[in-house]
């Protein structure tokens, strides 16, 4: 038996709670046991253990009737299209929103389309199934050409803006595009990982995210964070959102394509760096800098290269405590944390690792990159340089979730490698209800 101490029910309950948000159900479980153990006519932690084992057994019985030969799903909504059966495949007639064109049977996106959808959003309706189907499939198609570490090249008189998390919160995005602008041959965009979850809009953030990557390919980026994955759109609101707004295919058809996503970017300069930055830069082998955008972070070991990331093959995988992702440390691209002692640490979020400013500079300096620039945390003035310069962390969801009260940020780099920051506040918009789209037990969880 276990001795349990009643001063530190507190603790337990704190730790319990530590362990839903990290989703460790079954130590939240076992947490919560020993505060009833204590106090046996605690009806709040009674609930909350009961809804955590519904949640357990609703997630083991999902994982159950999950198999791997069930169809992909970009090709099971491509039948679905073809078929032109099982409702909800044609546009109503009835429809009275933006139009997709339509050239020789194939649907063609505009940039008047986009501008029409946002007007659309903004009045508080959904886009027709068949459409969003077809803005998911056009950027499905860049991403699933590509490697798991994307080149970007910024020719002279081209900048790119690296923007961080921004977590469903729609109308900071249009607020945030309209001070980047939108993506255009002199202007790119690079999108760095969780876009959706937390924030009521992740539909309408995800859609503009890949309208634009399906119109403008070759100017419009995304990372994949650690919210494009299925754990986490469970627990933080995506799956409810999706299935709510656009039925169970569609949600199947974005947690593919999640998949699909790159890993990370290397954008490369292509001029000499200027200032003082000059003289201290880690640059390539042509003398320009480069910097590794990625949604967390490095690696629990060294020796890790950019040729090693570009091979990982992260189609259809879902990020995990073992397999392939893990094998390949791509878990940790999309979770770890910058610490302030040199060497490697433990997460403090229970995933993932920290690493130190000596693991960033052995790592740019084996791979000729002038920085690592990441998200995944926010910053309360938007952004932080850290490691001697070499990391800084971009977040781009002002007054995350209503209720942090930081700024946003962005980050822009020119063709010779240097670097503006731009800090933004947040915007008033209709109310946030960020519970809204979570599933069953685990709103209750986070309610309680």
């Amino acid at each position: 038996a276990i001795r349990l101490d009643p001063k530190y029910v507190k603790a337990y309950y704190r730790r319990a709670t530590c362990h839903l948000q990290l989703m460790k159900y079954q130590l939240a479980v076992a947490d919560f046991k020993k505060v009833l153990a204590l106090e046996p006519h605690n009806d709040t932690v009674r609930s909350q253990l009961v809804s955590t084992q519904k949640l357990i057994r609703k997630i083991e019985f999902e994982k159950a009737i999950e198999f791997e030969g069930e169809k992909c799903a970009v090709d099971r909504c491509l039948e679905i299209i073809q078929e032109g059966t099982i409702g909800g495949c044609e546009v109503d007639k009835a429809y009275a929103g933006p139009k997709l064109e339509e050239v020789d049977g194939k649907y063609k996106i505009t940039e008047e389309f986009i501008q029409g959808m946002i007007e659309w959003f903004k009045a508080g309706k959904t886009l027709p199934k068949r459409y969003v189907w077809e803005i998911v499939l056009g950027a499905h198609e860049h991403f699933a050409k590509g490697e798991s570490l994307v080149d970007v090249a910024i020719p002279d008189g081209v900048t790119i803006d690296v923007i961080g998390d921004v977590h469903g919160q729609f109308y900071d995005v249009l607020h945030l595009f309209s001070l980047t602008g939108t993506p255009s041959e002199k202007h790119y965009l690079l999108m760095n990982g969780d876009l959706v979850d937390r924030g009521s809009w992740s539909i309408e953030v995800i859609l503009l995210a890949f309208a634009y990557k399906w119109l403008y390919p070759k100017y419009m980026y995304l990372n994949r964070g650690n919210h494009e994955a299925k754990d986490m759109n469970r627990s933080y609101g995506f799956e409810g959102e999706a299935k709510h707004k656009h039925g169970e295919q569609s949600y199947k058809l974005f947690a593919y394509v999640f998949t699909t996503m790159p890993l990370s970017t290397l954008i490369s300069a292509t001029k000499p760096p200027v200032g003082k930055e000059a003289e201290k830069a880690i640059v390539s082998e042509e003398g320009f800098k480069r910097y590794f955008v990625v949604h967390g972070g490095l690696f629990s070991k060294d020796g890790v290269t950019l040729d090693d990331i570009r091979k990982v093959q992260r189609i259809g995988q879902q990020p995990g405590q073992s397999g392939l992702m893990c094998m390949w440390h791509s878990i940790l691209m999309l979770w770890t944390d910058p610490q302030e002692k040199p060497g490697r640490g433990p997460s403090k979020r229970g995933v993932g690792i920290a690493f130190g400013p000596d693991v960033t500079q052995r790592w740019c300096e084996l791979n000729k990159v002038s920085g690592i620039i990441r998200s995944h945390e926010v910053r309360q003035a938007g952004y932080q340089i850290e490691h001697g310069g070499l990391c800084t962390t971009v977040f781009s969801a002002p007054n995350y979730v209503d209720q942090s009260g930081n700024k946003g940020a962005f980050i822009r780099i020119d063709s010779a490698g240097t670097r503006e920051y731009v800090q933004f506040q947040a915007v008033p918009h209709p109310p946030m209800k960020p519970m809204a789209y979570l599933q069953g037990g685990m709103q209750q969880l986070m309610m309680a």
